[in-house]
């Protein structure tokens, strides 16, 4: 029974990082257009972003309800002959909200991209926001919201959000269900005609991409001009509470949400690749030092991770579980001291090397076919960063030594800057 022995199988290091750079080009009327020719199917990624997301709402749930909606009738279609055409020409739309930016992206076969392209600009120029799609929308969504309170990490999750950036804050507010009794087809159209706008629109396509492909964008999009309206500058204000620690009791929870972190650099900073690095050591992946102690070693979990996020306007790192709530003390204990270690004790070369390994492997799957190449370029161009920053990224994994990382962990694991927010019964 010789073959049946457990033996790792072998490991074999990148060597070098080659990223398929995008072809870029404007439309007649500026629009920027960002072509990846990558793969060997007829389909297509074809996204088309705007800087509308949630950072850029004026009241709750404006932006997302606006993204929400888009589909939901335009000018020319209804709601119901949008969704059928897209269904017919075996099109797949995925309506994109996030922090800070928003809008479309739709996958379809290469020869249908012309009839893809019509309801685009449907959807995203010449929306309707119908009232009555509009009621039925905010009376399911406010039924989500209702049921995601009862559940102790969307609580925890909140609450540590609106910590970290102050309850004013576009990041960091937390919605009411009154929020959902406010909007109206009037404040959508306002929101929609400010923030998707030709303008402010970018263009990214990947895939196996047909040579008339940029002719039929230009026929679409590039003849559009929008009036251009005086913007309010709005610059809000990042301040997180002055209170560290906060417990919200969930009578008869089982679990208890732990949320552990604070607001920190974003990509554009030099030492982001690095703290990358030392996050995955200490919660990013299944081996990391978290999980080790936790779910393996004590048992207090089933899952323990953390993880580093860049925004626009900052970026937050936050350490995220679920334990059982008798285990909450010894959980947070146990969290905070294995920070400590890294404040104090040099990581070990063979730990080390697994980290590399592993990030090695996670940065090529970031690349691994036409429309992950679109995610990560996007990843990078909304941070006014190129290809050079995954170069960089590639080298840091490499090179990074263990001093390194703990001068990392005492400049961005500051003890004193950390937010704790826990979410179940005492």
């Amino acid at each position: 029974m010789e073959f049946l022995k457990r033996v790792q199988p072998p490991v074999f290091p990148v060597r070098e990082l080659k990223v398929p750079e995008a072809t870029y080009g404007n439309l007649d009327n500026g629009i920027p257009l960002f072509l990846i020719e990558a793969g060997t199917e007829d389909i297509l990624r074809i996204e088309f972003t705007f800087p509308a997301g949630l950072a850029h709402e004026y009241l709750p749930l404006l932006a997302s309800t606006t993204n929400m909606m888009l589909s939901e009738g335009s000018e020319n279609y209804t709601s119901s002959e949008l969704h059928s055409t897209l269904e017919f020409y075996g099109a797949f739309l995925h309506l994109n909200i996030e922090k800070d930016r928003a809008g479309i992206v739709v996958f379809c076969l290469s020869r249908h991209v012309e009839k893809i392209l019509e309801l685009c600009a449907e959807i995203l120029f010449r929306p309707v926001f119908p009232e009555a799609e509009l009621n039925a929308l905010m009376k399911k969504r406010v039924q989500w919201f209702l049921i995601n309170r009862e559940k102790v990490q969307n609580v925890a999750n909140d609450k540590f959000f609106e910590s970290v950036f102050g309850r004013k804050h576009p990041y960091g507010y937390q919605l009411s269900k009154e929020d959902f009794g406010k909007m109206s087809p009037s404040l959508l159209t306002a929101f929609h005609r400010k923030y998707y706008t030709s303008e402010k629109m970018a263009i990214v396509i990947s895939g196996k991409i047909p040579a008339s492909v940029k002719s039929l964008i230009n026929s679409f999009f590039g003849g559009m001009k929008h009036e251009k309206l005086s913007e309010e500058v709005n610059s809000p204000i990042l301040k997180g509470a002055g209170r560290k620690r906060f417990h919200i009791e969930k009578p008869g929870a089982v679990q208890t949400a732990i949320k552990i972190g604070s607001a920190t650099i974003n990509k554009r900073h030099p030492d982001y690749p690095g703290l990358k690095v030392l996050d995955t050591l200490l919660g990013g992946y299944f081996g990391s030092r978290l999980m080790r102690n936790i779910r393996e070693d004590k048992g207090y979990t089933y899952g323990i991770r953390s993880n580093v996020s860049s925004l626009e306007l900052s970026g937050y790192k936050m350490i995220s579980s679920e334990v059982g709530s008798k285990h909450r003390k010894k959980a947070l204990e146990e969290i905070h001291r294995e920070i400590r270690i890294l404040h104090e004790q040099l990581v070990p070369p063979g730990e080390l090397q697994v980290v590399r390994n592993y990030m090695s492997g996670e940065l090529l799957r970031m690349f691994d076919g036409p429309f992950a190449l679109a995610e990560s370029f996007l990843s990078a161009w909304e941070f006014g960063l190129d290809n050079s920053y995954y170069y960089r990224f590639a080298d840091k994994i490499k090179t990074i030594e263990p001093d390194e990382i703990k001068h990392l962990a005492s400049t961005y694991y500051n003890p004193d800057d950390l937010y704790e927010i826990t979410v179940g019964t005492k």
